[in-house]
């Protein structure tokens, strides 16, 4: 006995269709089908007619002149789901976020301006700082050199 105390049926006794007996079912398919086609033709106006009646959510293509298609064109679809308006007004309101800290108008932007003035201050007095220190460098050295000239002329 399996596990599980379950027998399986693969042991059974399989039954298969006969080459035969297929190929009747593929001939009456074929037959089946030619009789359908030819009926639906002479059926299709008929079937139409009753289709536009009884189908609701059937759109039916209809050709419309250029002047008609401009005015399709310019009218926007107002038929938005609320989550389709919700991304569009975030859209709208990030574009004007942009706009606003673009030219300085944001508390962020003039948090980042505060701070932009305070490093170029620090760079400028930074730089101030090492060119008077190279200066005074120089003149050390230049002094340094002038002790040195007037020992070796002194001697």
């Amino acid at each position: 006995m399996p596990r599980g105390g379950k027998r399986s049926q693969k042991g059974r006794a399989r039954q298969f269709t006969s080459v035969d007996e297929l190929e009747s079912q593929r001939k009456q398919e074929q037959n089946w089908r030619k009789k359908q086609d030819s009926s639906s033709d002479e059926d299709t106006s008929e079937e139409e007619e009753k289709s536009d009646i009884n189908n609701p959510n059937r759109v039916i293509n209809k050709t419309k002149k250029a002047s008609q298609l401009d005015e399709i064109v310019t009218t926007p679809t107002t038929d938005l789901s609320r989550r389709e308006k919700e991304q569009i007004a975030k859209q709208e309101a990030q574009r004007r976020y942009q706009q606003l800290h673009a030219q300085g108008k944001t508390d962020e932007a003039r948090a980042d301006l505060a701070r932009l003035a305070i490093i170029r201050k620090q760079r400028e007095e930074a730089a101030q700082k090492r060119e008077a220190e190279k200066k005074a460098k120089e003149e050390r050295l230049h002094a340094s050199k002038e002790a040195s000239l007037n020992a070796i002329k002194g001697k």
